[in-house]
């Protein structure tokens, strides 16, 4: 089916509302004075956003950008709903929780634990950033919470020892519940292969075993996955994978109002930074679901106040790192975003910022998901830790036309990918220097239009010099996921201090020039890789 049909279909496909707006209900079964109701909560992708931040909302043809999210929200929104269903909620946290601020970094990951556990969660598993620091140091944070780390795939290296419980049974409302954790096991070659070191990551084949030992040996009524390797893998795993109600994805950042469907699995995922709360109410009789509802909860100011006491802890936890975090480094005068898989405005200025401090012909940024919105007005030096949450010196080669040809069909084959299995990493890379038109819905190794060097077509033998980031643990001659580079050298200079010197020398920032990256026959926003691979919410 062609791409343009595929989003098409997948927006339409979607399950019928109930009367209240809701997703409908499942049939129940069975006398209903042995109905068990519980609530099962969750956030995924905080990144160490503790405060409030700007929010951009998109549903249903209409936009809206607002103040939202931060820890002391997501409590207030927690704590009515456990008001609510007194003993049978479970609140849970899907993954990127202690990367992803200048608070985090700065701190390694402590300066997020307090705040979360203000926040009384009740389980986490680790996700793809959790090793950013290393495996100590995450070993070290997972010591400091107050709530149980799960992971069914992660072991030591050094002894082959999972490095967490792959799952924790709890009794909720007279429900018993078993939720098995799983993070990207992908991680060794998607993040700096420096960070996972002493760490294994094994794949889907640990999780049959373990669902039937919750449903055989643990005599669970509920079985939820929560996983931490992205949306279109995990309706994949839903597809494949037997006796599971619930899956909980993270990582993609994805907004699902709706529920998608799998036969007797449901696959959800509860959008990013604190600014949603997903709500998964169930109704358990003689040991089945029978009923089941899903809200993704917008966190927004204007509905929800912040809690005081954990506000308290947030600013108390900020306040040694206000005079470095509030510092002005530059002005914008348009908004910047990243909610485009193709191609967004802020990763447009950083590419820039980087091929103007290298001086080289190219510059390329990572497709990063992370970081809310940066309305119109000052820029501080918490924006741009939140934009680049890592210190990175820039690194230099050249690279012929023929290796930069092969790089572009590799990564859209990353994002584009009609099979989950092959999708891996972000969103699609942000050149400067550089144009690239592609048709997502082509063949692999076919996507590749046109590509266009300072507004001149590629020449395959053809050297060009390249900008990208370092990246800890990688080969000497790897520059960006390009291998066998030609006379690699890692500058003097890191990522920050480029941008900084670019804020310095073009505040206020106006638009960047656009339509460098064009998917020809997408629309030219596209926010979601599920509606990009023609995802369908219900099985048809």
């Amino acid at each position: 089916m062609p791409w343009s049909k595929w989003i098409i279909a997948a927006a339409a496909c979607c399950l019928l509302p109930a009367a209240d707006g809701r997703p409908a209900r499942a049939a129940g079964r069975g006398p209903q004075d042995e109905a068990r109701p519980i609530t099962l909560l969750y956030i995924a992708d905080l990144h160490a956003q503790l405060g409030p931040h700007a929010e951009f909302f998109w549903r249903d043809g209409r936009n809206s950008t607002g103040t939202a999210g931060g820890v002391a929200r997501i409590a207030t929104a927690v704590d009515a709903i456990r008001r609510e269903q007194p003993g049978r909620v479970l609140f849970m946290d899907a993954g990127d929780t202690i990367q992803g601020s200048a608070a985090a970094a700065w701190t390694e990951g402590r300066a997020v634990v307090g705040p979360v556990n203000a926040l009384g969660l009740d389980l986490g598993i680790p996700g793809n950033w959790e090793v950013v620091y290393g495996a100590g140091a995450l070993k070290q944070r997972a010591g400091e919470f107050r709530h149980p780390l799960v992971a069914a795939n992660i072991r030591e290296a050094s002894t082959g020892k999972r490095l967490f419980p792959p799952y924790l049974v709890k009794e909720v409302g007279g429900v018993k519940v078993g939720v098995i954790g799983f993070t990207d096991p992908d991680v060794p070659r998607r993040q700096p292969p420096g960070y996972s070191k002493g760490l294994i990551y094994d794949g889907t084949d640990v999780l049959p075993p373990l669902v039937d030992r919750l449903r055989r040996e643990e005599k669970v009524d509920v079985v939820a996955l929560m996983t931490h390797v992205g949306l279109p893998k995990s309706i994949r795993l839903a597809e494949t994978l037997k006796g599971v109600d619930f899956v909980l994805s993270g990582d993609t950042h994805e907004r699902t109002y709706e529920p998608i469907v799998r036969g007797e699995t449901w696959v959800v995922e509860p959008g990013s930074f604190g600014s949603f709360l997903g709500r998964l109410d169930l109704t358990v009789r003689d040991g089945k679901v029978v009923d089941r509802r899903w809200e993704l909860i917008e966190l927004r100011a204007s509905r929800f106040a912040e809690d005081p006491a954990v506000k308290e802890v947030v600013d108390a936890t900020l306040a040694p790192l206000r005079p470095r975090l509030d510092a002005v480094i530059g002005r914008t005068g348009v908004p910047l975003m990243r909610y485009n898989v193709v191609e967004t405005n802020l990763d447009d200025m950083l590419a820039d910022a980087l091929r103007e401090a290298a001086g080289t012909e190219i510059a390329l940024s990572n497709g990063f998901r992370f970081a809310p919105p940066k309305l119109v007005g000052p820029i501080r030096e918490s924006d741009l830790w939140d934009w680049f949450p890592i210190t990175t010196r820039l690194k230099v080669g050249k690279v012929t036309g023929r290796q930069l040809r092969a790089f572009w069909e590799s990564e859209a084959e990353h994002v584009f990918s009609p099979d989950p299995e092959k999708l891996f990493g972000g969103w699609l890379p942000r050149p400067s220097g550089m144009t690239v038109r592609l048709a997502a819905g082509a063949p692999t190794g076919r996507r590749v239009i046109e590509i266009r060097v300072g507004g001149e077509p590629l020449e395959d033998e053809r050297e060009y010099t390249l900008t990208a980031c370092e990246r800890e643990g990688d080969r000497p001659d790897m520059l960006c996921r390009i291998p066998h580079v030609k006379d690699p050298r890692v500058l003097d200079l890191d990522a920050h201090a480029a941008i900084r010197r670019y804020l310095a020398r073009h505040s206020p920032l106006s638009a960047p020039v656009g339509r460098r990256v064009v998917a020809e026959d997408l629309p030219p926003v596209v926010r979601s890789q599920v509606l990009s691979a023609g995802v369908p919410a219900a099985e048809e």
